[in-house]
């Protein structure tokens, strides 16, 4: 079965290390994702994101430059492994071919600064989907809070008041006119609702999973996933333990194949089989994880067989619903 996955935060991680002084590349390497798990794993497709924690830096901008040249770094040592893709034209070249395809987004729009014109300038550079926030307010939206300090210290608070800021908003038409998919994971409540208002094109929640299932706010309520839906969007099911059930203590979360069924039935029954991916957040998320890797994706085929999805359900989930998103979008 051939795959998508819509997120991952593996070039942020290769960056990362790379300023720690590790020897660390794309090809191969101990992290979840390496062009050897992916063809492992029979992957089409991967979404890498350029990840930007706030915290650690006070130049968002540049951070996110200094990943991107990461990302091409890697592209141009392994150009007869995998190739960065930008139009549906090129995905459909790569499908049909048999060759990998690496599809360049954002995770955190503060990197932008409010700028519409350094977002074009990211386009023109390659990227094709954005995330408005991670968890931390910034020029163009509020994300779900996150009690930073105290006794409560880590807990996420569904952001129900705040949602996109007017700077926010013209980012939203600015996205749906240059051709950037919208990302909404890690938006606030408040911020998906409006995204609703104001987008007219259909757009992912490339990592998130249904809240009904797991109640962390960072998944989707059954009314988020219902319209998201109706507007041809996909949502992509998040392999971190904490998204995919409700542990007493998040220190003994762990990712299970059984809890990942849990939220494909549960998506399938709430805004059909259309709407769900794959955004596993490899290198992003940690813990035992019963895919422990790209090299396992099949694992879950195999399990959603065995809990009764056909082999169209299946393709639909692993990369159909996606591809139909890029075929509309870019």
């Amino acid at each position: 079965m051939k795959v998508i996955d819509m997120h991952c935060d593996t070039i942020g991680e290769i960056y990362r290390r790379r300023c720690s002084g590790e020897n660390i590349g794309l090809a191969s390497n101990p992290l979840q994702i390496d062009l050897e798990k992916l063809k492992a794993g029979n992957y089409g497709l991967q979404n890498f994101g350029l990840f930007t924690y706030l915290k650690e830096t006070d130049r968002p901008t540049e951070f996110a430059m200094e990943m991107l040249d990461t990302f091409y770094t890697e592209m141009e040592a392994n150009q007869d492994k995998i190739s960065p893709v930008t139009t549906w034209k090129e995905i459909e070249d790569n499908w049909n071919h048999g060759r990998l395809s690496a599809l360049l987004t954002i995770e955190e729009g503060a990197v932008c600064r409010g700028s519409l014109n350094i977002l074009r300038d990211f386009y023109r550079l390659g990227v094709r989907m954005m995330t408005l926030t991670w968890n931390f307010e910034n020029e163009l939206a509020f994300p779900n809070r996150v009690i930073w300090e105290g006794p409560m210290a880590g807990t996420v608070v569904p952001e129900t008041e705040k949602g996109l800021t007017e700077t926010g908003i013209a980012f939203v038409e600015e996205m749906d006119r240059i051709g950037m998919i919208l990302d909404i994971s890690h938006l606030g409540d408040a911020g998906i609702y409006d995204v609703f208002r104001y987008s007219k094109k259909p757009f992912v929640a490339s990592h998130s999973n249904a809240r009904a299932v797991a109640s962390h706010p960072r998944n989707l309520t059954d009314d988020m996933i219902r319209k998201l839906s109706e507007r041809g969007g996909v949502m992509g099911i998040n392999f971190g333990g904490i998204f995919l059930r409700d542990f007493p203590n998040e220190d003994d979360a762990c990712s299970r194949i059984d809890d990942m069924i849990r939220h494909i039935k549960h998506i399938r029954q709430v805004g059909g089989i259309q709407c769900i991916g794959i955004g596993t957040d490899f290198d992003g998320v940690g813990g035992t994880m019963e895919i422990e890797s790209a090299a396992f994706m099949q694992k879950l085929a195999e399990a959603m067989e065995k809990a009764g999805f056909t082999v169209s359900e299946i393709e639909d989930v692993f990369y159909r619903n996606v591809l139909r998103v890029y075929r509309e979008r870019l």
